[in-house]
């Protein structure tokens, strides 16, 4: 991410459109946003236009705007997004959902800075910065069609292309932190630091919404001043992630056992990032756990992992495995 920044500084004053690919929840409009205060158009209208938000019916309209007349119900001239972008920044987040027809009259904006308000009959012209994300691959889009070649080629002057959370375990301390701070303030409601337990629950979990999710949950943590809720409310999710795969909906489920694997699975994952964080020092991570040192040698046996280990820092067996050992 440092180096990320660094790209950033030297692209925010660079005139070229700009590509940002990323999961969702990795902070693409935050990236655009920190680009648009650092360029030469941070003094213009910052314009953003959810693309998957507007219906496609009304989106030409909406990114064009249109003339008294244009259709039933155009009573008035309406300027759109494209026109109201001028001299600042126009991002467009999520482009892969835009039709072919409106990819093509996106060409024109960005090769000639033209384009037809619906209804008009004469071009308008605009200049502004555009900025374009997605969470796609655009270039697999193109490859089956969905996506024009030469408007990717158009946009795609430069890629940032961004990690998602489970690629960078390393901030999620720091990003607690901050969202903790943040909450805490906005909503004049003090909440302790995590613990170390439940910084190692969080760098352990696999974050499918990325940092859009680590805030949301920060944010609930502050509100309701508990760390419990937020442990049942992860294991709800990796029930449904991991164990989702494994229900035949043909057959009975039952409830308690897939309830007890998937709490079992999370522990073992918890433990083990415990393990890693202290060294292997199994007297220190159950202090760390907040668990008995009896409680923990249990535990580390059921999972299956031995105290040997291999090179000095890694055991023989994993969390998770069936390989039986002396603890």
């Amino acid at each position: 991410m440092a180096e990320l920044r660094r790209k950033l500084e030297r692209l925010a004053t660079a005139e070229v459109p700009l590509l940002i690919q990323g999961e969702s929840g990795t902070g693409k409009e935050v990236i655009c946003r920190f680009i648009h205060s650092r360029s030469p158009w941070s003094g213009g209208p910052f314009v953003k236009v959810n693309c998957p938000a507007i219906p496609g019916t009304l989106l030409e309209s909406e990114l064009f705007g249109y003339e008294k007349g244009a259709f039933t119900g155009a009573y008035g001239n309406k300027p759109g997004r494209v026109e109201s972008a001028q001299d600042g920044t126009l991002f467009l987040d999520e482009i892969s959902e835009l039709d072919g027809s409106l990819q093509a009259k996106l060409l024109q904006v960005l090769q000639d800075g033209q384009f037809f308000k619906l209804g008009a009959q004469k071009e308008a012209a605009i200049k502004a910065r555009v900025i374009c994300a997605t969470n796609r691959d655009l270039e697999e889009e193109v490859q089956v069609g969905n996506f024009r070649a030469d408007l990717f080629y158009r946009i795609n002057v430069v890629k940032l292309s961004l990690p998602s959370l489970r690629e960078r375990r390393g901030d999620i301390r720091a990003l607690c932190a901050y969202f903790t701070n943040l909450f805490s303030e906005k909503f004049n409601a003090p909440a302790p630091a995590l613990s170390a337990s439940m910084l190692s629950v969080l760098e352990a979990y696999h974050w499918p919404g990325n940092i859009r999710e680590l805030e949301n949950l920060m944010k609930r943590y502050v509100i309701l001043g508990s760390d419990e809720g937020m442990t049942a409310e992860l294991l709800a999710t990796t029930v449904g992630d991991e164990m989702g795969s494994e229900i035949n909906v043909d057959e009975p489920v039952f409830l308690k056992k897939l309830t007890k694997q998937a709490r079992r699975q999370m522990e073992q994952k918890i433990i083990l990032k415990a393990m890693e964080t202290n060294q292997w020092n199994r007297k220190k991570t159950a202090r760390f756990l907040n668990i008995s040192y009896r409680a923990l040698l249990y535990k580390l046996k059921e999972a299956g992992v031995l105290s040997k280990r291999v090179n000095g820092n890694q055991p023989e067996a994993e969390l998770g495995t069936d390989m039986p050992g002396p603890v």
